[in-house]
């Protein structure tokens, strides 16, 4: 299984903290957006955005990065510094 956390308003535009996912369902970090925007139209309008961050592991990387079981995935939306 893969954990799937979501952060900030991410969270609360999804009403869910976390979910796990199928390890053997995806392979990417890309896979697990389009398995999430498939899960309804208004995650499919909250995972269309490119600007969406992800991590695996706690480290920031991009939609290309592979993912395997135990993996934790996080998703969160950009950030901005004052």
């Amino acid at each position: 299984m893969i954990k799937v956390v979501f952060f900030a308003a991410l969270r609360e535009q999804l009403n869910c903290a976390e979910l796990t996912i199928a390890a053997n369902e995806v392979s990417t970090v890309a896979d697990i957006k389009k398995q999430l925007a498939n899960k309804n139209e208004h995650w499919q309008q909250v995972f269309s955005n490119g600007a969406l961050l992800s991590a695996v592991n706690h480290d920031m990387v991009n939609a290309e990065t592979q993912v395997k079981a135990g993996d934790e995935i996080a998703f969160f939306p950009p950030v901005t510094g004052g």
